[in-house]
């Protein structure tokens, strides 16, 4: 059929969430596009009703992924019925990458993850945004601002909408200790840890995790910001696989 087909997957995938992933098909044909051509990618199809000559389309397709874990993308089926349903030509595209999926993130009460111990020392303000005390400043505002911290005022004054920026508390660096985590279940207990780093690392909390003998470390402020990810990344890669041989 003379077409070519990638797939790109996004950096995190959660399991149980619809994943959007893009799928990118070339049509090498010299003279001729290509017509109402099927995707089959991750147990999901897509119909490109036409692919121009030496051009590329990209579509998105929805995937879910039931459990956390390693999984291995199969093989991608490509085919088409034209013209008129007389017959159909296929093909299989042999791609099969290894992808982490990181547990499903259940919300669940923070205050019990914290070191009693480190409570009453007080909090420190660091002078970064975030939506906890102090006013920093004033600025324009963005999708998925809380309305709480519009500044009306500013907003009357300038005729465009603005919020409030407000300093975040930096907390002591919370670190998670996996065996001490009074969840019963373990998928449970799993979903409920990864929940706690995305809810840290969103608020600009340092936070660390000790699981399997090994301790994981993330700061998500100051010097650290340009390694965002790695070890937010290492910390949901453990949970993932976390007692995967035994499953």
């Amino acid at each position: 059929m003379q077409l070519r087909v990638r797939i790109e997957l996004p950096d995190e995938i959660f399991a149980g969430m619809s994943t959007p992933v893009k799928v990118i098909i070339c049509n090498d044909k010299r003279f001729l596009p290509s017509f109402l051509i099927r995707v089959t990618a991750c147990d999901s199809k897509m119909l490109f009703s036409v692919v121009d000559k030496n051009s590329c389309k990209t579509g998105l397709l929805d995937v879910v992924f039931p459990q956390r874990g390693r999984h291995t993308i199969g093989d991608i089926h490509v085919s088409s019925a034209f013209p008129f349903n007389f017959f159909v030509r296929f093909r299989r595209i042999d791609y099969a990458p290894d992808v982490v999926i990181y547990p499903a993130a259940r919300k669940c009460s923070l205050e019990s993850l914290f070191d009693p111990a480190k409570k009453s020392k007080g909090d420190r303000m660091l002078d970064r945004s975030g939506f906890e005390a102090e006013v920093l400043s004033i600025r324009s505002y963005r999708y998925g601002d809380p309305q709480k911290y519009i500044h009306w005022k500013a907003t009357a004054r300038t005729g465009e909408l603005k919020v409030k920026e407000l300093s975040s508390h930096a907390g002591w660096p919370l670190v998670i200790d996996f065996d001490r985590v009074a969840v019963g279940d373990l998928e449970d207990k799993i979903s409920c840890i990864t929940y706690v780093i995305i809810k840290s690392c969103r608020l600009n909390m340092p936070v660390g995790l000790k699981i399997a003998g090994k301790i994981f470390r993330h700061s998500c402020h100051g010097s650290d910001a340009a390694a965002d990810g790695s070890g937010k990344t290492a910390m949901l890669t453990e949970l993932a696989l976390y007692g995967a041989e035994q499953k």
